[in-house]
């Protein structure tokens, strides 16, 4: 009896550890929250419920929308790892959300140079987007790589906005805030330097012809003649914008990529919140099929659709 007892009591110490370890790991396990972000007044909002959220890219930071087929092309900067890094591609999606095709331009690298395309435009059967100092064309039908025009000067071209003419409006997001100006035959200059732009990200063509630029640095939603004098100055709810969407009625959506949140700005009024708690949310398209816009998450890899009840 008494080895009988000495075992037992082994085995219940045994017991108590494994329990206590088994405790302790559980602590040791944390579960995270939906997805969220902190806005500008530093208060974390949850996403709201008319977001839904799609994966999986691999960076992809803009969107453009097809109308012709239907499909949404988002751009993909690859590994972003090592700087001559030649894997970036384009997607296109469905309405939905659902893939079509994971990798249309870059399934193979066969006379394609594309590192890490940011923003993106369409405009008249042309796809364009800048990468690296470069603006570069495709067919937007076939995919088939076009022009390439560097942008001397550049630091970090980032949005993007075409005109009817072909002209492209290329912003330079850091460290010197410009705005360049590229002809359709790939003569570039340099249109703004400087303020009002601070830290200028999305582009976006008005239905006049003019060039809509909004700004990281503070919430302007700053609206330029093609010859680049300032003609009018509105303002996002929030600061940290990166993607503009312009209608055909003048209505204007921003998307914050640092605090999350998708303004509206009817024309004459003042902006108002649509959609929030979405992070990361970069430069966004129009669905105007759908009536939606469609927003990439950048490092979260995810495009969130919201549906526009106007």
């Amino acid at each position: 009896m008494h080895g009988y007892n000495k075992f037992s009591g082994y085995a219940v110490i045994a017991g108590v550890i494994f329990c206590w370890q088994q405790a302790a790991f559980a602590q040791s396990i944390q579960t995270a929250d939906p997805l969220s972000t902190i806005n500008e007044a530093g208060e974390a909002v949850t996403m709201t419920d008319n977001v839904k959220v799609f994966g999986s890219f691999h960076f992809s930071e803009s969107c453009t929308f097809d109308q012709e087929r239907n499909l949404i092309i988002a751009m993909n900067a690859g590994n972003r790892v090592e700087e001559d890094d030649d894997d970036g591609y384009v997607s296109l999606i469905n309405p939905d959300g659902s893939a079509h095709t994971i990798r249309w331009i870059g399934a193979n690298r066969d006379g394609l140079e594309l590192h890490d395309p940011i923003g993106s435009a369409v405009r008249n059967g042309v796809l364009y987007t800048v990468d690296r100092g470069v603006v570069r064309l495709f067919d937007q039908s076939t995919g088939q790589p076009r022009d390439a025009f560097p942008v001397p000067g550049s630091t970090f071209l980032n949005g993007i906005g075409v005109a009817e003419d072909g002209t492209i409006y290329a912003s330079n997001t850091r460290p010197e805030g410009r705005l360049y100006k590229v002809t359709a035959d790939g003569e570039p200059s340099l249109l703004i330097d400087g303020e009002p732009l601070n830290v200028p990200n999305g582009v976006a063509i008005d239905p006049d012809g003019n060039v809509v630029v909004v700004n990281i640095g503070d919430n302007a939603v700053l609206t330029f003649d093609p010859d680049g004098e300032l003609i009018q100055t509105e303002y996002a709810h929030e600061a940290g914008n990166d993607g503009v969407v312009i209608l055909d009625d003048g209505t204007k959506y921003v998307s914050s990529v640092r605090f999350g949140s998708v303004s509206r700005i009817r024309p004459g009024q003042e902006a108002e919140v649509i959609a929030a708690g979405i992070p990361s949310a970069a430069s966004m398209c129009y669905d105007s099929t759908q009536h939606q816009l469609v927003i990439p998450m950048n490092n979260n890899n995810s495009l969130a659709f919201v549906e526009l009840d106007d």
